[in-house]
């Protein structure tokens, strides 16, 4: 069985999270989407939260894929949560070359840590380049219109934090 590891802090689950999400689970049996509990980056949702947003999106792109795909929190190393779940691939999205430098780095730093886990990288759609969750959340905050970044779900819920709804 092929085991995938699609990490993030998912602060919220956007559209293209979504995206990665339904493409990598094309490439594996099963899909863990490891969920960072990352306290460094104070996320506006708990864990919890983030966990809930995640399994109710992607439950529709489950039956839609015919792949198993499954939350899964996480605090320690990439690799060590990636030898935990039985992954063999680690997938990450990119967005822009920007994001490749960082990247670059974190695929050599694990596979001296445990060669046997390949990355493989998935570049954003052109229509999901610019998303991110950290500008997401701030244009909610700002009033502005979201739903073209994230679920109806998604949106009801970031804005009912914010106070907005």
């Amino acid at each position: 069985m092929r085991i995938g590891l699609y990490p993030g802090t998912f602060d919220p689950i956007t559209v293209g999270h979504q995206d990665i999400i339904r493409r990598g689970a094309l490439l594996v049996d099963r899909l863990v989407i490891g969920v960072a509990i990352n306290r460094d980056k104070g996320p506006l949702f708990s864990l919890d939260e983030r966990v809930e947003m995640i399994e109710h999106e992607c439950a529709k792109l489950s039956k839609e894929t015919g792949t198993e795909i499954v939350a899964h929190p996480f605090e320690n190393l990439l690799i060590d949560c990636a030898n935990e779940v039985g992954a063999q691939i680690i997938i990450r999205g990119l967005r822009a070359v920007a994001d490749f430098e960082y990247e670059y780095q974190m695929v050599g730093m694990n596979r001296v840590l445990d060669s046997s886990v390949e990355t493989v990288f998935l570049m954003a759609e052109a229509k999901h380049q610019a998303i991110a969750s950290k500008l997401v959340k701030e244009i909610a905050r700002l009033d502005g219109d979201i739903r073209h970044f994230v679920s109806e779900n998604v949106a009801e819920k970031l804005m009912h934090r914010l106070g907005k709804s």
